[in-house]
């Protein structure tokens, strides 16, 4: 995950607000550097069960993938400077306060004093320097790693003193600051002779006893039973506290349920045996709407996430026999606009997610609310306008309704879509029905997903493709493989030794350019038009963002979810029970 640096004076100035709404507490006794968290004052005790659709495949966050392990491993461990999920700003963590040279080539991090792993040894720069060496370990395949690497070289991470880091950027990085978030710092005293050894890659693996196992976050492992749960309980040294002096986190365990399928999980919350839902579909938060005001639980719709759903044509060159005949089509801007004018937006929120999504026009979604471009127009469908643009095109619609090209082809094509997404058919049946009103013939190929990824990025046999992509981070740079004309996901036509058209090389410029500008506003302007053109160009043309529906019992505290990921969870330290009766199950 990355984010923006304004500039020395600006980031400073952050991190001092930061700092002002999570300020640091001194304890005089311990000489503990505790970080205090805004927030409704709880009470302590009780268990949280939140379902989960797996169990964890390890306990490592250098080798993490799969969500319920990430799941587990963001609760039991804490990074240096943390994306808070509900801001979507950066903030001080384990690191109470940073500066940054004039050229933002250097960092200077101080690390909270007094902080201990939850096995009670002490934290300092050593472990520090130890984790990043490790993230950068070529011989991990840590999916942190491309994080780390700027303009293809690595970060390096040097002690100064045992609470001062610095950092050093090979290039100019406008989202240095958030880097450090979701990079886990590890105990040096119990994986150190591990790495050095080469075996670290197979440590913390799910049948390592939690005694060895030892992190900064609220909560600790404390049992697997497999196949059925993972109960972690209260981490004593946790370095949080609330407003009211008393040590984080309130609950004393949390207990992650497993519960396969989502109809289950629903079945799970009804019945009371689970007490949050991280996401609900829209299929079955229409069900759990009915019968909320009567429930135990509380359903919220947050509105659009940082999910965009999208249709695309091929573009690749080469392409394809059976695809290259109509890449006369798929390539003119008209074309695309004209699909695009025709297609029913709120149409498809509507139908396929019974309400609970957003139109998009932009592929930047109103979730986003540092970087999204609010100028970019939300045109509502008309055909009048598709078929003026067709017809200045060079497409003539037929007597019998139909549409051909120049050279008299009818116009049809076929829409590839991953069979197991139920939204996305729906979307492309509809999508099929808007664009017969224009005399375009649509096939809809529903496929296994992984032939669908087989097919755009190998063997490039598809037309045009339903796809949905979901950022990791507000940041427009975890994108640059997308936006690059050179990037392996530059779904229309990736890879491409030079831009094919002049735009693309427009939008190659301005992402190299944001990515190294420290400027917030400039950069703001820079990638706002990085959003017109592909709102003006549609490579690939934006439908819907899928809204972020969550659910909990009533009467858990401080519950604020977020769009960012994790929803429900990533204020764990602060949730609690206000009834007696839940804190003491």
């Amino acid at each position: 995950m990355k984010r923006f640096l304004a500039s020395v004076a600006l980031a400073a100035a952050f991190a001092a607000g930061a700092a002002h709404r999570m300020h640091a507490f001194a304890d005089q006794t311990t000489g503990e550097e505790l970080m205090t968290a805004d927030g409704e004052v709880g009470r302590s005790g009780g268990t949280l069960v939140v379902a989960a659709r797996g169990e964890p495949k390890t306990f490592n966050p250098l080798v993490a993938v799969d969500v319920p392990s990430r799941d587990v491993i963001w609760r039991t461990h804490a990074d240096l400077i943390h994306i808070n999920r509900e801001t979507q700003r950066t903030e001080p963590a384990l690191a109470t306060s940073w500066t940054v040279s004039a050229d933002g080539l250097h960092y200077v991090l101080k690390l909270r004093r007094g902080v201990r792993f939850s096995d009670g040894h002490p934290f300092d720069a050593d472990d520090v320097v130890l984790s990043f060496a490790a993230y950068l370990d070529e011989r991990l395949h840590s999916p942190q790693r491309d994080l780390l690497l700027i303009g293809g070289k690595p970060i390096a991470v040097r002690k100064i003193d045992a609470l001062t880091v610095g950092v050093d950027l090979p290039g100019p990085y406008a989202a240095a600051e958030r880097i450090f978030d979701s990079v886990a710092m590890l105990p040096r005293h119990r994986l150190e002779a591990l790495w050095k050894d080469g075996r670290l890659a197979d440590a913390w693996g799910v049948a390592t006893p939690p005694a060895e196992l030892a992190g900064l976050g609220p909560f600790r492992l404390e049992q697997l039973r497999a196949g059925e749960d993972i109960v972690l309980a209260r981490n004593p040294y946790y370095w949080k506290q609330d407003r009211a002096q008393n040590r984080l986190p309130y609950l004393a365990r949390v207990t992650f349920l497993v519960v396969p399928s989502e109809e289950a999980q629903v079945v799970r919350l009804r019945a009371g045996d689970v007490d949050v839902l991280n996401r609900v579909s829209a299929q079955h938060a229409a069900a759990l709407d009915r019968d909320q005001k009567s429930s135990s639980f509380l359903l919220q719709d947050l509105g659009p996430g940082l999910e965009y759903h999208f249709l695309f044509f091929n573009q690749n060159d080469p392409a394809p026999s059976s695809v290259k005949a109509k890449q006369a089509w798929f390539r003119d801007e008209r074309f695309r606009r004209a699909v695009s004018l025709a297609i029913d937006r709120p149409s498809l929120v509507r139908l396929a997610y019974n309400g609970r999504g957003t139109p998009l026009w932009g592929h930047v979604t109103p979730g986003n609310r540092l970087w999204a471009n609010t100028e970019i127009a939300q045109t509502p469908p008309s055909l009048e306008a598709a078929r003026a643009l067709l017809a200045d095109a060079g497409f003539v619609r037929r007597a019998d309704g139909t549409l051909a090209d120049r050279a008299g082809t009818s116009v049809a094509f076929s829409i590839l879509v991953g069979a197991g997404n139920a939204a996305l058919n729906g979307m492309a049946t509809i999508i099929q029905d808007d664009l017969r009103r224009l005399g375009i013939g649509v096939q809809i190929a529903s496929l296994d997903f992984s032939a669908v990824m087989a097919r755009v990025f190998e063997s490039h046999e598809y037309d045009a493709c339903l796809l949905r992509l979901v950022d990791g981070d507000v940041d427009p740079n975890p994108e640059m493989n997308v936006w690059l004309s050179s990037g392996a996901t530059h779904l229309w036509h990736p890879s491409q030794a030079k831009p094919s058209t002049p735009w693309e090389a427009e939008i190659d410029r301005l992402m190299q350019q944001q990515m190294t500008t420290l400027d917030v506003a400039a950069r703001k302007r820079l990638y706002d038009r990085v959003q017109a053109l592909v709102a003006e160009k549609l490579p690939l043309v934006p439908l819907v963002s899928p809204n972020i529906v969550v659910a909990a019992k009533r009467g858990l505290g401080n519950f604020r979810p977020a769009v960012l990921d994790h929803y429900t969870l990533w204020n764990v330290e602060q949730l609690f029970w206000r009834a007696a009766g839940r804190a003491g199950r």
